[in-house]
């Protein structure tokens, strides 16, 4: 699933680098201990992103904490809205327009706290 999900990433808005066209994906890639094979590596420079997948039995997952946090917090986020942990919906465009909500809401309760 990480060759689909690396194509579902819209392209990266920000501005050209010098003497070269916009950045159409991300520059990294970081991942846990699970990522770690050839066929994923392989994925990643494909595509033009530098693989950054802790290995097996020789790196500590630790290293990556500082990226991996965000995502984690994210999702610990996601989980309070129990409509989107137990999925009741069986159409993907529900289930979408609920994850989507949550989204909205999360990032208007961080607006809030900032102000």
């Amino acid at each position: 699933m990480l060759a689909a999900t690396l194509d579902a990433i819209p392209p990266v808005r920000r501005r050209r680098p010098p003497g070269g066209r916009p950045r159409r994906r991300p520059d990294k890639l970081h991942a846990d201990k699970s990522y770690d094979h050839r066929f994923c590596r392989d994925d990643c420079r494909r595509r033009g992103i530098v693989p950054r997948i802790a290995r097996r039995g020789i790196e500590d997952s630790t290293r990556l904490g500082w990226h991996r946090w965000k995502v984690e917090r994210t999702l610990a986020w996601m989980a309070r809205f129990r409509r989107l942990t137990i999925r009741y919906e069986r159409r993907e465009d529900i289930h979408l327009a609920f994850t989507t909500l949550a989204a909205a809401l999360i990032c208007l309760n961080q607006v809030r706290r900032l102000c």
